[in-house]
This record gives structure tokens, sequence and C-alpha cells, in this order.
């Protein structure tokens, strides 16, 4: 496995542009009424993906894994020509032996049909035979080429951020700078860390999170995920910048006077606001990349917020940082997003002409001040449905053999060579 970013598979055969996820999602584009269903699809499956991870009691790590691989094995399928759900299942398998955090493919299975059987899902014809899984595997690993290691920001930002104590197991051993850290790193001069209190670190995180719902991790270096993720923490979002600036106008002669005797921990505690206030600006310009790039970056999350507002599913939003970076009229970001909802999806679907979502029969709670309406899960699963069903009538059409949809490109050779 390359410790190295640069020199991994994960730079140099899974870093792609755009141009090459419109042509992933040609043929889908085919079967929909509007582009901007491919953007909350990738919003829809990232969150099966994480509740059927959570179920199998994964780690962040290894659900962020399973849709990484998700995402690489659509960039050579279509969702119209395969089964998305027996996908999802293989993914979480493969994630976790290759995360070393292995379940029974039993367990997989059972898991899956439990979730996937009930609503809004609706999946009736999961495989009960765990061979269908093991077979889905091998289609799965041979579309990803072998190519099992992938990097994540999260290691990025634990070393950005000085924490001692259990935060340093949740740094990501193996990644880019491992090894390294008390030298000069690629990313800067490697001069200081930031010293965030817990909150600001948890949002930082809940926004990479929040990146694995769209095709960021696709587009982008990890390390410039991690830092767009602080950037947006400590730059934008106005109460953590409060909350910092109390910490750190914070007088510990005044603990003194209460508690003359300290322990070491409570001394620690309370070493946050006995230095002087930290330079954000200086620790971002320190910073050997292109700060332009950030800001497009944080643009594009903030888009995604903004489109995720359409987007109703009632799942644990606790490892997410929506609230924060909502449109909603209380929000510190309002007037910021404001006309940047669409521009995630247009950049998606700049070869398509632009058509407008159709009008969903909802109540009047479930529909926005401006009057779009509201995107759910079932919504999805029927639009994903007349996609299959309408790609499977076009190759009994063209098909002389009249060969059902199969699993995947490589499993249609196969047939067709037998």
């Amino acid at each position: 496995m390359a410790t190295d970013f640069w020199s991994s598979t994960h730079y140099k055969r899974w870093t792609v542009d755009r141009a090459t996820l419109r042509q992933a999602r040609a043929d889908d584009m085919l079967y929909v009424d509007d582009p901007e269903y491919s953007v909350y699809f990738s919003l829809f499956f990232a969150n099966v993906i994480t509740k059927l991870g959570k179920k199998l009691g994964f780690r962040q790590r290894v659900i962020a894994t399973a849709i990484v691989f998700f995402r690489r094995f659509y960039l050579k399928n279509s969702y119209c020509e395969t089964d998305p759900f027996i996908v999802i299942a293989a993914c979480c398998y493969v994630a976790g032996k290759a995360e070393e955090s292995p379940s029974h493919i039993k367990n997989i299975v059972a898991e899956s049909r439990l979730i996937f059987s009930q609503q809004p899902y609706g999946v009736k014809n999961f495989p009960v035979d765990n061979s269908k899984l093991a077979e889905m595997e091998f289609y799965l690993v041979a579309d990803l080429e072998c190519d099992l290691t992938v990097f994540h920001p999260y290691r990025t930002l634990m070393s950005l951020c000085r924490k001692e104590g259990p935060s340093e197991s949740q740094t990501e051993a193996g990644e880019v700078g491992v090894g390294i850290d008390d030298g000069l790193r690629y990313w800067g001069t490697g001069e200081g860390q930031l010293e965030l209190p817990d909150e600001a670190l948890q949002l930082a995180w809940s926004i990479i999170n929040d990146t694995y719902r769209s095709d960021l991790c696709l587009l982008y270096p990890p390390h410039l995920l991690a830092i767009t993720a602080l950037y947006l923490t400590l730059a934008l979002h106005t109460p953590t910048k409060e909350l910092i600036m109390q910490k750190s106008h914070f007088s510990p002669s005044d603990d003194n006077h209460t508690s003359p005797r300290r322990s070491s921990r409570q001394a620690s505690a309370s070493s946050f606001g006995s230095k002087k206030p930290q330079d954000f600006i200086g620790f971002f310009a320190g910073l050997n990349v292109s700060m332009p790039l950030i800001a497009t970056i944080a643009q594009e999350i903030i888009s995604l917020y903004s489109m995720w507002e359409r987007y109703k599913e009632d799942v644990d939003t606790s490892d997410t940082a929506r609230s924060a970076f909502g449109t909603q009229t209380n929000s510190p970001y309002s007037s910021t997003t404001q006309g940047t909802g669409h521009a995630l999806a247009e950049s998606r679907s700049a070869s398509h002409s632009r058509v407008s979502t159709p009008v969903i029969e909802a109540s009047d709670d479930m529909r926005r001040a401006d009057g779009m309406s509201i995107v759910t899960p079932a919504i999805l699963v029927q639009v994903l449905t007349r996609m299959r069903e309408n790609r499977l009538s076009d190759l009994a059409r063209h098909s002389t053999g009249g060969r059902p949809v199969v699993i995947n490109k490589m499993l249609e050779r196969a047939q067709a060579a037998g």
C-alpha cells in the first residue's frame, strides 16, 4: 500500500474531472426528466450506505471508503443498467475487508435485506443467497481494478489540529504525511498547528462527512477537502468564530482565585485561553495550496447544502453540518447561498438542456417558500425504477437475443462469449 498520496492509485487513477463525471452519467441522463436528480441520487445513495454501515457497526472511515468504492464503480457503470442496492451491500462488504473491519457475509446480507425491504426503498427482490453478494464482490473489485487503498481527509484534519489524548486515536494511519508530522509537510511549511475547541473540530469533521454526499471525493485530493472544512469552520461559521474568540480572551487568573491548586489536567484545559489568539489568516496563507481553489471547493459545499434543503429524508443528522450551513432564514449563510443553490447541478449538467423539476404532490408544509418542490427518497426510488424499466425496454427492442439487464459490462461480455 502506498504511503504517499501522490504515488498512489487514488491520485493517479481515481481523481477525475467533471467531464468524466458527465460522461459516466450520460446513459442515465437519457432516462430522467431533470438532470438535478443526479445530485440527489448522490445524496440518497450516500445516506443509504451510511445507514447500512452504522447498522453493521462500521467506523466512519469504513463508511467513507464504501461510499468511495460506490462512486468509483459508477464511473464505469450506469444506475439504469445495474441494481444499486446489491452494489451498496458489496461496497460495504469490500470496504470492511479493506479497512480491516470485516463483517461476515451472512450479516451483510441479513442487514441489507432488513433495511432495503423497508420504506422508502421497498426492495423485495434482494437476494437471499450469499453467493449472489460474493459474485457481486468479484465484479466490484474487478471494476475497481483491485485499487482498494483510499485516502481520506480525516488524517489531514487531525494533523493540522493539535489534539491530545483520545482524539489521537481518530488519526488515519497510513495516509499522507504519516511519519513526518514533526518535519515539513507537503501542504505547507509545517510551522505550527491549529488549536481548536472540540466544537470547532467536530464541525470540521462533520463537513468532511458531508463531502462524501457529493462527487467531491472524486474531484479533489483529500487534503484540499480537509483544508476547505477548516476554512468553512474558521472563516465562515460565525458561532465558531465567536466561540474561539471567547476562549482566547478567557483569563486563567480568574480561575486561580477560586481554585489555587489545580491538577495538571485542569491546567491543560485552561491552556487554550492562556496563549495569544491564533492567526488563522496567517495559517491559511502559510499553506502550500491554492486559496482560490479552496474557495471554489467551499462554494461547492455551500451549494450542496443549499440543494440539500429540498431533499427530505428521515435520517440521523448528528454526523453532518447541514444545520450549521443550511439556507434557513436564521442561518448565517442565508445571504451567502442565495442564488447558488443550482450551481452544483448546473456544472453537472452543462451538456444537457435544463428541465424543470416535476411538481410533486405534497402538503403546504412540505413546500419551500420559493415554491420549489421537495425531493424525497420515495420519489428517487420511483425515478430509479422507471430508469431501469425504460433501459430494459430499449435493450429488448435493440437486442435480438433479448438478454436481460446485466450486473455490469464485464458480466455482459462474459454472457456474450458464453
